[in-house]
């Protein structure tokens, strides 16, 4: 999509706004590189089940906050490589991140009854619906 620019003359930095498209493509990549938490919701009468993908991530590492119908996943994300040859590092590489996922969903929560269980990069949650009351209609005096 083309996108329509209106240059103005009397700008106080005219050669960094005409430039700032070039660096456009750059700046997308970063935010492709963003750590991102993927998710599948499946949903029954009773209960919700959700697979999140975590890759490389230590179960140590994971965070769940579950508060009513809300539930927020976090993760940090460390990654380090090294490459040496006849002893000498040749590459050493470090990248650090936290990524979190929050939604809300249409039932509330019992979270007493909530389960996590993570394995091969997929953490999986068991989220029991709460049994709700039905309402009750209040005679005004």
């Amino acid at each position: 999509m083309n996108e329509l620019r209106v240059n103005d003359l009397l700008a106080m930095e005219p050669f960094d706004d005409m430039f700032r498209g070039f660096m456009r493509p750059w700046r997308a990549d970063l935010a492709q590189r963003a750590p991102q938490i993927k998710l599948d919701l499946s949903e029954t009468d009773a209960d919700y089940t959700v697979k999140a993908e975590i890759p490389g991530v230590k179960k140590e590492d994971i965070d769940v906050r579950i508060e009513g119908n809300q539930i927020t996943i976090g993760a940090e994300l460390k990654k380090e490589s090294e490459e040496k040859k006849d002893g000498r590092v040749l590459r050493s590489e470090r990248q650090y991140g936290y990524a979190s996922r929050t939604f809300t969903l249409a039932s509330a929560v019992d979270e007493a009854k909530s389960s996590a269980k993570y394995q091969d990069g997929v953490l999986e949650l068991k989220l029991p619906k709460t049994t709700t009351t039905a309402s009750k209609r209040l005679p005004i005096a």
